[in-house]
């Protein structure tokens, strides 16, 4: 089955490269300071930057696709794309906001695993939105979303054990409702990474 995008407009896909290095910079910068325990002012800063950083090229991709006759594939799911990518990004400063509002200071080792499961999910994303572009045979395309889909049903399973732990071993109510909210919050990470690989597999759908 032949795979084709219009080849007159490649300016799109280098924004989304853009985003995509942006997610994988803040993904990993948040893998970063969990290891460290670092929610501190320092900390916060980089990743509202990196934040506002993505917000930049979504709101780009938004303008030029509004002045764009001709695009790769449909406005809407141009459109849908860009700011699925950017809420990868917006979650992880969301997260990072609340671990220190919560004073979640100490290095938890669940955490800093399940920021490894992000920073891998958020690569196959690159890897797929990478082989979007010019690429006649679509398998490396739908590989990466099919790891992305394996990842996420990790971070479920890792999700539930871990709430599970809390509730077993963990005596202060206050903290397991902090302590769940977190974890919650960063499944919900894997949740939109799987939202965008769904996105990537419904245009090579409509470009099949």
């Amino acid at each position: 089955m032949a795979f084709r995008f219009i080849p007159q407009e490649v300016k799109f896909f280098d924004m989304f490269d853009q985003q995509v290095v942006k997610i994988i910079t803040a993904a990993e910068t948040f893998k970063e300071l969990a290891s460290k325990g670092k929610w501190d002012d320092e900390g916060i800063t980089l990743m509202r930057d990196l934040e506002h950083e993505c917000d930049s090229i979504t709101h780009d991709i938004i303008d030029k696709l509004n002045r764009t006759f001709i695009t790769p594939f449909d406005r809407e799911d141009i459109h849908q794309l860009a700011h699925e990518l950017d809420n990868v990004v917006d979650m992880l400063y969301t997260t990072s906001k609340r671990l220190r509002l919560y004073k979640l200071k100490t290095v938890n080792k669940d955490l800093i695993q399940f920021s490894e499961l992000i920073v891998h999910s958020v690569k196959a994303l690159g890897k797929g939105i990478n082989a979007m572009r010019n690429h006649k045979n679509p398998k490396d395309v739908y590989d990466a979303c099919i790891e992305v889909n394996q990842i996420e049903n990790m971070g479920d399973q890792l999700r539930d054990a871990i709430i599970l732990k809390l509730f077993e071993h963990t005596k202060d109510p206050i903290k397991i409702i902090k302590w769940k909210e977190i974890f919650e919050s960063v499944e919900t990470v894997l949740d939109i990474c799987e939202d965008i690989a769904n996105v990537v597999e419904s245009i090579l759908v409509k470009q099949g």
